[in-house]
């Protein structure tokens, strides 16, 4: 899979997260991945944004050692950048 395509599920499954409140991370990536995607759309997509991040918190209820800063996100890869994050994102919750 390209770092794209990475990017283009990871979108997805964010933008699902965040419209059904029972969905939880299935791993490290997508908890750390949710909860820096809940901070930067906070502003416009409060509901989303909390989804995002209470799926992100049942992860870390059990596993609190795989918390990273978001730097740390950003330096594995697992998000390109915060601003294009947002954007995309969004462009997505907005439903284009």
């Amino acid at each position: 899979m390209s770092a794209r395509d990475a990017e283009s599920a990871m979108l997805a499954r964010c933008a699902v997260v965040a419209r059904q409140a029972s969905q939880s991370a299935q791993d490290q990536r997508e908890a750390n991945v949710f909860r820096l995607a809940a901070m930067v759309v906070r502003s416009r997509f409060p509901g989303e944004s909390q989804r995002l991040m209470q799926a992100s918190e049942r992860y870390f209820a059990s596993y609190p050692h795989d918390r990273l800063a978001p730097a740390d996100v950003v330096r594995k890869g697992w998000v390109l950048s915060l601003p294009r994050l947002r954007d995309m994102l969004s462009h997505k919750l907005y439903g284009h």
